[in-house]
């Protein structure tokens, strides 16, 4: 089988493929943040959550245990969520495609020469600097009614109250620093120096 890749090209494609896999995987999750809310406890990731109020037939309201996402983009708790959202979402998009392209270089030859793994390690880094954007901004919408009511009335921007970072805003976080650090020094080295042409 062909191979474009050098051997520190190889690890290189294998740490986009899994900070890829960990970065959008941990994105999709409900588990950003936990907190409890009428005794329950709730989880929120920037676009999904776990655990809602809902009114019954006779005007009582309930929690509602499962997990889904907001019913439309303008219902996302805050405006910093939404823009988190899509920053996040770019960037992870940007990580996926890099990584799908990485992983082919493993079995075709001649696809990513020394200046195409730069590009792509260009790429990641663009792509980490999103997502972590999206990490960053996301304590911003801790102000929101719906957070306060989950955080004990006690939250506000940078300000947990009662809540907990969850494992899937480390994951997120995490996957986004190694593709924006490690894989983009990688990439510098992930291809075969070309053979100059004898034409």
């Amino acid at each position: 089988m062909a191979n474009s890749l050098t051997v520190l090209g190889t690890l290189w494609a294998l740490l986009s493929f899994l900070s890829a896999a960990t970065s959008c995987t941990s994105f999709f999750m409900p588990y950003w943040l936990y907190g409890f809310q009428m005794g329950k406890p709730v989880s929120f990731s920037t676009f999904r959550r776990c655990t809602y109020p809902i009114q019954t037939d006779k005007r009582n309201m309930v929690m509602l245990e499962e997990c889904g996402r907001y019913a439309s983009f303008s219902s996302i708790p805050s405006l910093s969520w939404q823009i988190c959202t899509l920053v996040t979402g770019i960037g992870c998009a940007l990580l996926l495609v890099v990584s799908i392209a990485s992983v082919l270089g493993c079995c075709i030859g001649d696809l990513i020469s020394r200046m195409t793994g730069r590009f792509y390690g260009a790429i990641q880094f663009i792509g980490g600097l999103l997502i972590s954007s999206g990490c960053a901004l996301y304590p911003l919408g801790w102000n929101s009614p719906e957070i306060r009511q989950a955080c004990g009335n006690a939250s506000s921007q940078f300000q947990l109250g009662s809540c907990k970072l969850g494992w899937a805003y480390y994951c997120t976080g995490g996957g986004a620093a190694v593709a924006m650090l490690i894989c983009t020094w990688l990439s510098c080295f992930a291809g075969k120096k070309t053979k100059p042409s004898l034409y």
